[in-house]
């Protein structure tokens, strides 16, 4: 076994790896790497970029440039054009970001769950009853994003942003360790409410939440340098089109995006838990598929 292989493999022993990822300050290791990650001089920069490589298996073949002036640079690059196809089927929502699967299905009522045995409620996450009720028997995925994957994410169909909701919270790990140990982590962290309809009426809510070393999240489609906290907690309506595979906004590192939609659309059911995905690739229906 090789040296960077064995210190790989102590650092994801459960207990090591909650350890080292929870049980420190998280706010302040997330401020820390924050600034860390902007700051631009090669003393600092370069050493930042090659711990992100060494431990992130970071995949640069698709990316715009593989020459960064800092970390943050790394995290929130862009990719070649045509990297990331959006299915057109009009039938079709895709994925808004690259991620691994989580938990996924169908919402009873309004409970579902952050991994077996781990439920939370849909009410919990998003402080809206008149939301809560228009994705009660929904369906929802899961999409976690790791340190070394692309960062940004995008409209999974033609739609309309109608509101953004910012909620304050912690910054636990959102990896598969922290979300068997933590009870309603998704509903305790740092997150947004995305309030999207696509152009036949049906509603998509995107969920982006926050974790430890998540610098902030940003909206491209605000038109606003700003983070995402510092519009506060009030909702801000919004009126937004945008086309299917536009840029909807980034994380300053990897994290969760959660997608909820209605019962009138099904989930695809390949889906499988752990799987890979790219932004673009199908995850739900509104019918079915069209025929090649």
């Amino acid at each position: 076994m090789t040296a960077p292989k064995g210190l790989m493999r102590v650092l994801m022993q459960e207990d090591v790896n909650f350890l080292l990822t929870n049980r420190l300050p998280r706010r302040l290791a997330t401020t820390l790497v924050g600034r860390i990650a902007r700051v631009e001089h090669p003393l600092i920069a370069k050493p930042a970029i090659a711990l992100w490589r060494f431990f992130g298996g970071v995949d640069l073949s698709d990316a715009a440039t593989t020459r960064f002036r800092s970390l943050r640079d790394g995290f929130t690059r862009a990719l070649k054009p045509g990297a990331r196809r959006f299915d057109p089927d009009p039938a079709t929502i895709a994925a808004p970001c690259d991620a691994i699967v989580g938990a996924h299905g169908r919402i009873d009522g309004d409970a579902l769950y952050q991994v077996k045995g781990f439920p939370y409620r849909l009410g919990d996450l998003i402080p809206d009853p008149a939301l809560v009720e228009r994705f009660r028997d929904g369906s929802f995925v899961t999409l976690r994003l790791t340190a070394g994957m692309y960062h940004r994410f995008h409209a999974p169909h033609d739609l309309t942003v109608e509101g953004l909701t910012y909620l304050s919270g912690d910054c636990w790990n959102v990896n598969p360790i922290a979300l068997k140990r933590v009870e309603r982590l998704f509903c305790r962290n740092e997150r947004a409410v995305i309030e999207t309809r696509l152009d036949d009426g049906t509603p998509v809510l995107l969920v982006p939440v926050a974790a430890i070393l998540v610098a902030s999240i940003r909206l491209a489609f605000l038109d606003s340098a700003q983070c995402l906290r510092d519009f506060g907690s009030a909702r801000l309506a919004c009126d937004v089109a945008l086309s299917k595979g536009a840029e909807m906004g980034w994380f300053e590192h990897g994290s969760t995006i959660l997608v909820f939609v209605p019962r009138s659309v099904r989930l695809r059911p390949e889906l499988v838990e752990g799987e890979a995905i790219r932004a673009g690739d199908a995850i739900a229906f509104l019918d079915p598929p069209s025929l090649p």
